[in-house]
This record gives C-alpha cells, sequence and structure tokens, in this order.
C-alpha cells in the first residue's frame, strides 16, 4: 500500500487564484495525500485572512520592507507549525524559508521554478537586485531533493545554468474541463455580434504585450477587446484607452476564480498572448494563459518565442507573429477576425488538443517521480 504523505505548500500569492497550487493540491488530495497550503494576498480589495487547510493571509498592500519583514515572520510561523514529508516552495520568494524548515523536519525539498528567476523581465534594468535573486537561487537550488520547471527548455536552462541533476517538467495546464455556466459577455458588455472578442488573460505587467495590444485596437475593424485579470499596468492601461478613444471598445473584468474562468474564457474569439522577448524567462515562456485558451476553445494570437511556436504549430491552433512589426500584428489578426472559416479549423483543433493537453494528463505523466521522492 502506498505511504500517505503529508504535504506541505509555501505560495507568495493567493492559493485560491493560482491554477497551478489549485490543481496540485486537488490531484494529491485526491490520492489521499495530507496536503496544507501556506499562501499570501494583498492586492484583493477588502480581503480577510482565511486560515485553514489552505490559509492565505492578509499583507498590507504598501510594498516596503516591513512588507517583507510581515510575510517572512508569517511564513517562518506557519512552516514551524507544518511538520511534513514534502515541502514545495511555489517560487524563489519562499524558498530560503522552505528549505530551512523543510530540512529542520527533515522533510523533502521541492522547489517549483516557475520563472527563470534571475532573468526576470522586471529585473532586466535593477542589476543589484537581479544579482540577489541569482546569489540566492544558485545557493538555494542545490539544496532542493527536486526542480521542478513550467517548459522543457526551462528545465535544460536550469541544469546547465546551475549545474544540477535532472529536473521535471509539469507544464502550467488547466484542468480538463468545459464550462458550467453560461456567460454572455456580448449582452452584459454590449458588444455587438458582429464584433469579435479579443481576449487577454492575466497579470498586467510590462513584457506582456499590452502596450502593443492597446496600440493596434483603433486600427482592428469589427473587434472588442477584455481583459481577464489585474496587475500594475491595470491604471495606465484605462488611461490609455481613453486617450486613445477606444474605452468603449476596452473592458476591464479583473480577477476571476480558477473554478470559473473557464466560464468566461470560452466566450471570447481569440485568446491574445503577445509576450514580449526582453528576457531569457519570458523568451522561454510558456504561460498557462496559452493552455487556458486551447481548454476553453479560443483560437490563438502568439509572439514568436520558441516554446509557445512549438505549441501552437504542434496542434495548429492558431497563428505565431513577430511582434517586432506591428503592422504584420494587424494583419494576422485581421484576417482570424475575417475568416470565420480558419478560426472554426482551429476551434475544432483546440477542442482535440484539450485532449492531451490538460492537468490529469501532465500530473500522471510526472506523479512518479514527485511521489517517490517522499517515500
Amino acid at each position: 500500500m502506498e505511504k500517505k504523505l503529508k504535504i506541505c505548500i509555501a505560495f507568495f500569492g493567493n492559493a485560491f487564484l493560482d491554477s497551478r497550487v489549485t490543481n496540485l493540491r486537488n490531484s494529491l488530495i485526491a490520492e489521499g495525500h495530507n496536503v496544507k497550503v501556506i499562501s499570501f494576498d494583498w492586492t484583493t480589495n477588502n480581503f480577510k485572512t482565511v486560515r485553514g487547510d489552505i490559509s492565505v493571509f492578509k499583507l498590507k498592500k504598501k510594498i516596503s520592507l516591513l512588507f517583507y519583514l510581515s510575510f517572512a515572520a508569517r511564513l517562518k510561523l506557519e512552516l514551524f507549525k507544518c511538520k511534513a514529508d514534502i515541502y514545495f516552495a511555489e517560487e524563489i520568494f519562499t524558498l530560503p524559508f522552505v528549505t530551512f524548515f523543510g530540512k529542520l523536519h527533515g522533510g523533502k525539498i521541492y522547489y517549483n521554478s516557475r520563472e527563470l528567476y534571475a532573468f526576470l523581465g522586471g529585473l532586466r534594468n535593477r542589476k543589484r537586485l537581479q544579482s540577489v535573486f541569482y546569489r540566492l537561487e544558485k545557493f538555494f537550488i542545490k539544496k532542493a531533493d527536486l526542480v521542478l520547471t513550467t517548459g522543457e527548455m526551462d528545465s535544460e536552462f536550469l541544469e546547465e545554468f546551475y549545474g544540477i541533476k535532472e529536473t521535471v517538467v509539469i507544464r502550467n495546464i488547466p484542468l480538463l474541463a468545459e464550462p458550467t455556466e453560461k456567460i454572455d459577455l456580448r449582452k452584459e458588455l454590449g458588444i455587438r455580434d458582429d464584433e469579435a472578442i479579443l481576449l487577454y488573460q492575466g497579470v498586467m505587467i510590462d513584457g506582456r504585450g499590452l502596450d502593443l495590444i492597446f496600440e493596434i485596437l483603433p486600427k482592428l475593424k469589427n473587434s472588442a477587446l477584455v481583459l481577464l485579470g489585474d496587475g500594475v499596468k491595470r491604471k495606465s492601461l484605462e488611461e490609455t484607452a481613453k486617450k486613445l478613444n477606444i474605452e468603449n471598445r476596452v473592458f476591464f473584468l479583473g480577477m476571476k476564480p480558477q473554478n470559473t474562468l473557464i466560464n468566461y474564457t470560452a466566450e471570447a474569439d481569440i485568446g491574445l498572448s503577445l509576450i514580449e522577448n526582453i528576457s531569457k524567462s519570458y523568451y522561454y515562456a510558456l504561460p498557462n494563459k496559452l493552455f487556458e485558451y486551447i481548454m476553453g476553445g479560443l483560437p490563438v494570437v502568439v509572439s514568436d518565442l520558441p516554446q509557445m511556436r512549438k505549441i501552437v504549430e504542434t496542434y495548429e491552433v492558431g497563428e505565431v507573429v513577430n511582434l517586432d512589426k506591428p503592422e504584420k500584428v494587424i494583419e494576422v489578426i485581421q484576417k482570424m477576425i475575417d475568416d470565420k472559416e480558419k478560426v472554426n479549423r482551429y476551434k475544432a483543433n483546440c477542442k482535440s488538443a484539450s485532449k492531451e493537453l490538460n492537468w490529469q494528463k501532465e500530473y500522471e505523466r510526472a506523479r512518479g517521480r514527485l511521489l517517490n521522492f517522499g517515500k
């Protein structure tokens, strides 16, 4: 009989809004393991701390030394109380603390390298902070018993860059699912039937192609833009929409819970993932939004980055564009808007691809490596 494990997951974010943590936890629980999640929220308005098997601790919104000290103090206290067989550090911010307390309690340490943290796009002009991330990761990644990544090229890079042994790829892929509720975005938002709904899903920060999307939208005919998510760029994007006189074509819907997200995704027509090549981390991007679009049956338009290109071309679910040529991006998107036959073909391919590109299959492929380490 397989041993039932005690597992602790630490995440610098709200676990209820993160598909990777949610899916991992649910898969482990389904096998009978005991899972405790420690997570944090500092962005949701009027959020109050939630305690339980999934704990989400409220942090004050202002990013400062006090913010990080408060985060560290709470995380250390919770990790001290959490005695487990396996500890997951879901990113670099929790990694040092998880490593210390995991070793203290005699557990295995798993590091979930969601990004190439030493090469984050947001750090490209902050060399000192980038150096801190690099030194932290270089030291602690070798203390981990297992390193998880979100793509094959990420694994290859980390293994060579840090001289670590074989890593395990678990891509950010959603559950195999269909919409559970009909949400008529056209009716709710006043979008005409002859207008294509372009969807941006995810965090609103630099490097995600948002400035380009807003730049080209006035030149696209018969289209509206819906944004699902939030982030530091939201206010500036709202101002940009006003300046460009397209605020009646742009709709900010905010964050949606993971269990209802597909209901919104499936109501759009084309999914956009125009990540910019501003860092190694972005160059190797394989974002969950790409797979969420496919699961929702949306043809996609993605930037010409290797891991995204491979998915799109392998499953024939959309178009790949060079962001250095905005006029070409406009041309490609407009052709998709106008060519209903091509869009329907891509939609059918999305449905077929989702049977393979889903969390259930992704977890089953990797579970042996995950749980054997815990025995």
